[in-house]
């Protein structure tokens, strides 16, 4: 989308924090993209932003920009909080692992034996990545 939006056009957002990581990065994009002639809105917030900015908006997009940093950074929070309670009592054990021990075996042994990787994660309906994170517990 930045490289796409000609001048004119408008981007529309939800949010500031949908648009950019951090403060920094609203800044830079909100500038970047109203330079070039893009208007931006924010619906959730309620601001516009045009080439021609008055202090106050340039004010508004900071405070703005820097609670919802502040707002995705207590949702992160939160959420290593909940992830680590259910780790605790057993209810997170995180995804199912791909293949099962006896066909982990089978594959370390045909892999070392010299057949493709390709053809093996094929076989075993597995990405190669998969694959070779499994040779790789094995080397470790």
């Amino acid at each position: 989308m930045l490289s796409f939006a000609r001048e004119g056009d408008t981007v529309v957002v939800h949010s500031m924090d949908r648009l950019a990581r951090n403060l920094d990065d609203l800044r830079r994009l909100v500038q970047q993209l109203t330079k070039r002639g893009i208007r931006i809105e924010f619906v959730k917030e309620c601001l516009t932003f045009t080439g021609e900015d008055s202090p106050m908006a340039n004010l508004l997009l900071s405070v703005m920009g820097a609670f919802a940093e502040f707002e995705r950074a207590l949702i992160r929070e939160r959420q290593r909080e909940g992830i680590a309670l259910a780790k605790q009592r057993g209810a997170y054990r995180g995804r199912k692992k791909a293949l099962a021990a006896g066909q982990v075996v089978e594959l370390r042994r045909r892999a070392g034996a010299g057949e493709q990787k390709a053809s093996l994660a094929r076989e075993f309906k597995i990405s190669r990545e998969t694959l070779y994170q499994y040779l790789k517990v094995e080397a470790a």
